[in-house]
């Protein structure tokens, strides 16, 4: 190639194109990407309320690796200290106190303990209300008390009320009276010792007065005899007692006719 031909050649190559090159921009521009900084913006508000109120939570729930508030879980179980309130129904096996300390179950109504056999089956049931403890079967206890300066009541409104123990039962007012009423009938047994009644005096209200006279036959007692004052305590044959003009001997007689008509 002559010197002529190279110049001319670079100089062809050295001339401006009319031709311009597409450029493509990289990115989010515009609308787009104001959106996206303000949903990255909600995004980090949020993120920072939720640390805040988890920072909260932990703070007024005061939780700590060995539980949360008045809960501590422990290789024994479960332990709360103060004041809890149950708003579902709680299944536990044993319920204890802090040593010293009374264990108290409050509620706005009453307060039922239900006791369950394998099979779902109600066996036993408490319920303390205004009223006092209602036992729905068969009670177990080495002593039953009443709060200081409170009268203890036992009551079975509609059945009957049964205590037994095989060493014997206790009954004891240390500092008032002990009353046993009852609709029907009273029964003291004692199959193996003796009923003991000690007291400075003992009375036995409204019973019955028998009829004497010097023969079998029971008959009224004459008009004309002077008021009777004193009486005889007796035993019918079927354990009835009753009461008989007192006199120079004993005036109870089996054919009495309380011990007939009883």
């Amino acid at each position: 190639m002559t010197r002529e031909q190279y110049i001319l050649a670079t100089q062809q190559n050295s001339l401006p194109r009319t031709e311009h090159p597409h450029f493509y921009p990289v990115g989010i521009y515009g609308w787009r990407k104001r959106c996206l900084y303000f949903f990255v913006l909600l995004l980090l508000v949020t993120m920072i309320v939720n640390l805040a109120m988890t920072i909260w939570i932990l703070k007024v729930m005061n939780f700590t690796v060995d539980g949360m508030g008045n809960l501590r879980v422990t290789k024994k179980g479960i332990r709360l200290e103060g004041i809890s309130e149950f708003l579902l129904p709680l299944y536990v096996k044993e319920i204890h106190s802090r040593k010293d300390s009374p264990l108290v179950l409050q509620s706005d109504r009453n307060v039922t303990v239900n006791a369950r056999n394998h099979m779902g089956q109600l066996t036993g049931q408490l319920t303390v209300g205004t009223e006092g403890a209602v036992f729905g079967h068969s009670v177990e206890t080495p002593h039953i008390r009443a709060e200081p300066s409170q009268d203890l009541k036992l009551e079975s409104p509609t059945r009957s009320l049964v205590m037994e123990a095989p060493r014997g039962v206790q009954v004891n007012a240390a500092a008032g009276d002990l009353k046993a009423t009852c609709r029907k009938e009273l029964h003291l047994q004692s199959t193996e010792g003796e009923i003991f009644l000690n007291a400075d005096t003992i009375r036995l209200g409204n019973l019955p007065v028998g009829s004497f006279s010097s023969s079998s036959s029971s008959s009224s007692p004459s008009s004309s005899a002077p008021r009777q004052t004193i009486y005889e305590l007796c035993v019918c044959p079927n354990g009835k007692l009753y009461l008989s003009p007192a006199g120079a001997g004993s005036t109870c007689q089996s054919s009495s006719n309380i011990c007939l008509w009883s």
